[in-house]
């Protein structure tokens, strides 16, 4: 898949209501979901004991919903080079739902749409509907507008 290249807002401008591109798949490992639930201090068995897991709900551990939140900057980067920017602010994110487990050893992907794009007075302001797709399941893992703010050089 090649990047979309984007070296401003007029650029980005045509592609507004257009999907701007799908990652690659990310496999999603029990180390990984280990050292996120250490980091977090949120070590609750679903996640971190695959034997107790098991027997639960799921039949394996599950990722934390906010690890697989955690990925989007690295999906999206390659989606889009987004080229001469002075500064990246990640801004908000809003209407966030989980809708599906990922299980340990499940793969993710991003997929991206811009939705609007607001010049203020010189800083992009973007939104982007962003769904997290698992491989081989029809639900995503979670649906959301994410908003960054790109300070473009002059």
């Amino acid at each position: 898949m090649q990047k979309l290249i984007i070296h401003g807002f007029s650029e980005f401008e045509q592609y507004i209501g257009k999907e701007l591109g799908v990652s690659d798949y990310l496999k999603i490992s029990q180390q990984q979901i280990n050292q996120f639930a250490k980091a977090t201090l949120d070590e609750q068995w679903i996640h971190t004991d695959p034997v107790r897991a098991a027997d639960g709900p799921f039949k394996s551990t599950i990722a934390h919903g906010y690890l697989v939140l955690s990925l989007v900057p690295y999906l999206w980067e390659q989606i889009a080079d987004i080229r001469n920017v002075k500064m990246l602010v990640n801004y908000g994110i809003e209407k966030m739902k989980f809708n599906q487990p990922v299980l340990v050893d499940h793969e993710v992907r991003l997929r991206v749409t811009l939705k609007s794009l607001v010049d203020l007075r010189g800083i992009s302001k973007t939104e982007m509907d962003i769904v997290m797709e698992i491989k081989d399941n029809p639900k995503p893992a979670f649906t959301a507008t994410i908003v960054f703010l790109y300070h473009f050089n002059k």
